[in-house]
């Protein structure tokens, strides 16, 4: 047989010329050994077509067809196989809890004993900082920002809308301390819901100013982003102020009277042909969806235009809030972002948009961390894998995980009376020798408007951006 350009296409024994065309059925999986014997390439292309025809019986209200494609998938979806393996089982536990949540009480019968613990969450976000450079490079970039907006200042206070790793601050104290002019007088103002996190905060940079002689103040406000009221912050007449939030602000674009849409996207499977070519030297599981989920999902394809061809939602609360630090008058506030499009209006639009940016974070964990590491179990599971779920289960307020495009955030801040202030090259420059410094060539940094981009490969996963005040 031949294709449409002459070559020979697979042969009819291959099992990767028949589950694009084959029907659901109960029991299918069980009943065919080839699933199981399926190699790594064509078992992650057959995850990814049952993931997106699972999220479109979900959105169609089908919820049989649901249930047996999530039965399919278990029959190969691992959190300890390999990396799509690892994301499926993700991404099905998130779309049998959006399933579940349509009957409340059966949904909080089975969340009734769940136990929260918060040194486990503490710690797995430790894990986070150091298996990644993300983190890294955004404090590096912030206290820059910060350093140079401050100079000659001699009462500087920094807001942290998400005070959880007191090693930027310390790293900023000592950069202080190195000012030919003396260090300041410096406050900061952690906000976190945790008040043991922040207890923890206040004595290693308190105890780090004694040792380096710097006048310095701690204060705490418990509170939750979403009911921080801003004069608790307290600033101060004749203070320069900065603010820095990190992965904090998207949390905010939720409203109630969010409208429940669905998205009955009709489910095409493509010929053996196209999925066989797809899977030709494919080196990252990111490439993998890259070449083949764009004409699955009824020609919607992830790109980074897709933020600029969606409306600008404007919420009450993230207006009020962009507002009322505006009216702080910040010298300088730096962003930090997840640098992705997860904040659509229908299940399809974020499940495909997810895929690709959780299937990269994933593709890093695989370089760095062996399979059977228990740390990267907890990251992926605690922490990604919640994630995941809150874009694809949730809706309305409770759904948090609203991420968004630079872009959209240049638009914000606009609104808000924020403009700009790029990123200086010294600021640049440190990030890119961060980076530099972790043996993985997949990480890259790129310059957007002033701001630094922080990429796997061309996927672009956070962002830093700097606002001041327009007079």
């Amino acid at each position: 047989m031949l294709q449409d350009d002459g070559s020979s296409s697979v042969t009819s024994s291959s099992p990767i010329q028949i589950f694009p065309i084959m029907s659901l059925s109960p029991g299918f999986s069980s009943s065919n050994q080839w699933l199981k014997e399926l190699k790594s390439e064509e078992r992650g292309l057959y995850l990814i077509h049952l993931l997106l025809a699972c999220a479109n019986h979900v959105s169609c209200g089908s919820l049989e067809n649901a249930n047996i494609a999530l039965d399919h998938i278990s029959q190969l979806a691992s959190p300890n196989g390999d990396t799509m393996q690892r994301i499926a089982s993700h991404f099905t536990e998130a779309l049998a809890d959006r399933i579940l949540r349509s009957w409340p009480g059966i949904y909080k019968a089975l969340r009734s004993t769940k136990l929260s613990v918060v040194s486990e969450d503490i710690l797995v976000r430790k894990m986070f900082f150091e298996f990644f450079p993300f983190l890294k490079v955004a404090f590096v970039v912030t206290n820059q920002a910060i350093i140079e907006a401050m100079e000659g200042e001699k009462m500087v206070h920094i807001v942290d809308l998400n005070a959880g790793e007191p090693l930027q601050w310390r790293a900023l104290l000592q950069d202080l301390s190195a000012r030919p002019e003396g260090p300041p007088h410096l406050r900061i103002t952690g906000v976190h819901q945790q008040k043991e996190v922040l207890d923890q905060m206040a004595y290693v940079l308190t105890e780090e100013a004694e040792k380096l002689d710097i006048p310095f103040q701690f204060n705490q406000v418990v509170s939750q982003l979403e009911d921080l009221d801003v004069e608790k912050l307290r600033v101060k007449t004749g203070e320069a102020l900065a603010i820095s939030s990190v992965m904090q602000l998207h949390t905010l674009l939720g409203h109630d009277n969010e409208p429940q849409k669905k998205s009955p996207l009709p489910f095409k499977h493509s010929n053996g042909v196209n999925l066989h070519r797809a899977l030709i030297n494919q080196n990252t599981l990111g490439e993998l969806l890259e070449k083949d989920m764009g004409h699955m999902a009824n020609g919607y394809s992830p790109s980074n235009d897709t933020a600029s061809s969606s409306p600008l939602c404007s919420t009450t609360k993230m207006d009020g809030f962009l507002n009322a630090l505006w009216g702080l008058s910040p010298k300088v506030m730096v962003v930090t972002e997840q640098d992705s499009n997860h904040n659509g209006t229908t299940l399809m639009e974020r499940l495909s948009e997810s895929l690709h940016y959780y299937a990269a974070l994933f593709d890093c964990l695989e370089s760095a961390l062996p399979r059977t590491s228990l740390e990267r179990l907890k990251v992926e599971k605690m922490l990604l894998g919640e994630e995941i779920k809150n874009i694809i289960a949730c809706e309305g307020l409770e759904r948090k995980e609203r991420h968004e495009k630079l872009e959209k955030w240049f638009q914000r801040f606009d609104v808000a009376g924020f403009g700009n202030a790029p990123l200086s090259y010294y600021a640049m420059l440190q990030a890119r020798r961060l980076l530099q410094s972790y043996s993985c060539e997949g990480y890259k940094i790129k310059e957007e408007n002033g701001c630094v981009v922080i990429c796997w490969h061309d996927r672009a996963l956070f962002s830093v951006s700097s606002w001041r005040c327009r007079k």
